[in-house]
């Protein structure tokens, strides 16, 4: 009998402080949507699809027994882990303490949308040949360049994609490859750009359009009237 796959690890970056929410008071992932932290919503998520077997949740110093509260009845055995003073720091930090997994799925908990599929989707295509594969969009407006308030040209929108996130990554690559980053000093947004800029081909495939991100206080407002603004 062939042993069982080990399964992948889902990182939950919950360590944004949320300065463009306003959000002074309290990290933006325990903000409630629903009832319910955001942290909770989307490590709920992850931890609903059948390829992720394990959280290491990111969370701001300080703040790490809360997280654990917020993702100790998840569905999955959760760890959580201090993030560091930006993402690519805070990724570095729960890749240190992952060991025998062979992928990760990078999330942000401030897309607490993402559905469990997207989760399986981006895991499962991770493979001998693949080595990193994200979520996207297409552009569906149209792109203009702005320089000093004037338009300097327009952007052919068919080769442009807006990435979201769970992206999944096979773990020693990612790993190695935000090493070098380190080492080259680059401090990047975007675990796909670190593999790129190592030299490394990543896949995109089809996103959600309803995998949103929480990024101001409309998008909070959103979010809570999707809920249904209960106790979800």
């Amino acid at each position: 009998m062939e042993p069982e796959p080990l399964g992948a690890v889902a990182i939950v970056l919950a360590a944004g402080a949320g300065r463009r929410l306003g959000a002074v008071d309290q990290p933006k992932a325990f903000l409630p949507i629903g009832g319910r932290p955001m942290l909770t919503v989307a490590a709920t998520a992850a931890a609903a699809s059948e390829s992720v077997r394990s959280l290491v949740v990111v969370a701001p110093a300080g703040w790490e027994d809360y997280a654990q509260g917020c993702v100790e009845f998840c569905g999955r055995p959760a760890v959580v882990v201090t993030g560091g003073d930006s993402r690519q720091a805070s990724v570095r930090a729960a890749l240190a303490v992952i060991d025998d997994a062979p992928v990760v799925a990078v999330h942000d908990a401030a897309r607490p949308f993402a559905a469990p599929d997207l989760f399986t989707a981006v895991i499962d295509a991770i493979d001998d040949a693949t080595i990193g594969v994200i979520p996207v969009v297409p552009v569906t407006d149209t792109v203009k360049r702005v320089l000093d308030g004037v338009v300097v040209g327009t952007v052919d929108r068919e080769e442009l994609a807006l990435a979201q996130t769970p992206q999944a990554f096979a773990t020693e690559a990612l790993r190695a490859a935000h090493d070098r980053a380190v080492e080259a000093g680059l401090t990047l947004t975007d675990d796909a750009a670190v593999l790129e800029l190592a030299g490394h081909q990543v896949r995109a495939v089809p996103g959600d359009p309803m995998n949103t991100k929480i990024t101001t206080l409309f998008d909070l407002a959103q979010a809570e009237a999707r809920m249904g603004g209960g106790d979800g």
